[in-house]
């Protein structure tokens, strides 16, 4: 496994325990699902934090703290859309 897969494998499986904890579900369209995986590994390596790949980061460290995976907004998003803006999280059917 490189290690390119071994976090991607990491993400996925935090990100998993992060929707179970919710009583949530991640997206069943495994693309989908690792499009955005990809997305927040790259930024972690890229800038140090799993920056949400679905927002756009201003480059001040402190602003980009809310767009940090899990984002401020997702909550929200999750009960008032059954998913969040990166359609990682979703309400359980």
């Amino acid at each position: 496994m490189t290690e390119e897969n071994a976090d991607q494998a990491d993400m996925l499986k935090w990100a998993k325990g992060y929707a179970h904890k919710h009583g949530w579900t991640l997206n069943t369209d495994e693309k989908q699902l690792m499009t955005v995986i990809r997305g927040l590994v790259r930024n972690k390596t890229k800038f140090g934090r799993p920056y949400c790949p679905c927002r756009i980061r201003s480059g001040d460290e402190e602003k980009d703290r809310a767009i940090e995976c899990p984002c401020i907004f997702h909550k929200e998003e999750v009960a008032k859309q059954g998913h969040c803006h990166c359609n990682l999280y979703y309400k359980e059917p």
